[in-house]
């Protein structure tokens, strides 16, 4: 069956809408269904001297993307996005293309979503709360624990803490919240990736994994308690492991997963490994969503600057585990 993957606008000031240009320049075995104002489109089809033709979008008609076609559900901008010039006007078109995406994977319209970048500031100074794609979705689905987790064809970083400030890590990882983290990484890493026993290395939170307690007693305290209880049950976990040396082939050549603790601890060595290759995928959702491994680039936005690498990667592994959880209908 044709799978039906939306993709969000993100920034439209940012090089979202050049990127989406840029993906429709392809054949796909699904259909790609563009959650953004058509003219927005057009005018970056023109801009770019690209062609582009666009359908409207029918829940009615399921084909597959063609190249130079794009299929789009229109939601109109607040006011004409000028690439390069955040305009929080449109902030709320952004939180709506958001919520026409989420909702349509809910009840079945579409079978994953796909987000290019948004502007966090921008929202925020629209006077509407929003840290990340994963906390909104989070909110929107009523979900109890989300993971953010981003992977590059040899390496997946799990995070326990996403979009938080650094002062505020170590009060936010209790044993319960780890054990949550760690249930929903192993559960999709198994459903959805189809590995049937994940081997998983875990980061400490202080240097040197704390260095028995001389540098923290958070390792002692809370991480080493949960990774005993989930080897007792059986999983692999190892750790908690320094993060200075967990990143080393001696640790990584037969893992399936690392989980950092908060951001800045995992995701520049990932993207320094992968970076415009890698996905974004948010796990324990009933949906499936990926996104782009980047931000907005308003600096070369208009510039014909922007690589959709890792745009496409987000689109083959929404497809793919579209499929896969075709395949394994318990994944909910």
């Amino acid at each position: 069956m044709i799978k039906r993957i939306a993709i969000t606008s993100g920034e439209p000031a940012g090089i979202g809408p050049e990127l989406i240009v840029k993906i429709a320049q392809y054949d796909y075995n699904e259909q790609l269904i563009v959650i953004g104002d058509p003219q927005l489109f057009i005018n970056t089809a023109q801009a770019l001297n690209l062609p582009l033709v666009i359908k409207p979008y029918n829940k009615e008609l399921k084909n597959a993307s063609k190249q130079g076609e794009l299929y789009v559900q229109s939601t109109p901008l607040s006011s004409p996005a000028i690439a390069g010039t955040l305009n929080k006007d449109n902030a709320s078109y952004v939180i709506d293309t958001l919520t026409i995406a989420c909702e349509g994977c809910l009840d079945n319209s579409f079978d994953a979503m796909v987000t290019p970048p948004v502007h966090k500031g921008i929202i925020n100074d629209a006077g509407i709360s929003f840290s990340g794609h994963t906390e909104f979705l989070q909110q929107l689905t009523t979900t109890k624990e989300v993971v953010m987790m981003l992977a590059t064809e040899d390496l997946r970083v799990a995070l326990v803490t996403t979009h938080i400030p650094l002062k505020d890590v170590s009060s936010a990882i209790n044993k319960d919240k780890l054990a949550n983290i760690i249930n929903v990484l192993y559960f999709d890493l198994q459903t959805k990736f189809a590995i049937k026993d994940p081997k998983v290395l875990v980061c400490g939170l202080n240097p040197h994994a704390g260095e028995d307690g001389h540098m923290g007693m958070e390792e002692i305290t809370t991480i080493t308690p949960v990774i005993k209880d989930f080897i007792a049950k059986g999983h692999q976990l190892i750790g908690p492991l320094p993060a200075d040396t967990l990143f080393t082939d001696k640790y990584l050549k037969d893992c399936d997963a690392v989980l950092a603790m908060y951001h800045d601890q995992g995701l520049p060595v990932l993207k320094y490994s992968g970076f415009g290759k890698a996905v974004n995928i948010t796990l324990g959702l009933p949906i499936i969503r990926t996104s782009v491994d980047h931000g907005t680039a308003i600096d070369i936005a208009g510039q014909n600057k922007a690589d959709i690498g890792s745009l496409k990667v987000a689109i083959r592994y929404a497809a793919t585990l579209a499929y896969q959880r075709q395949d394994n209908p318990k994944d909910s």
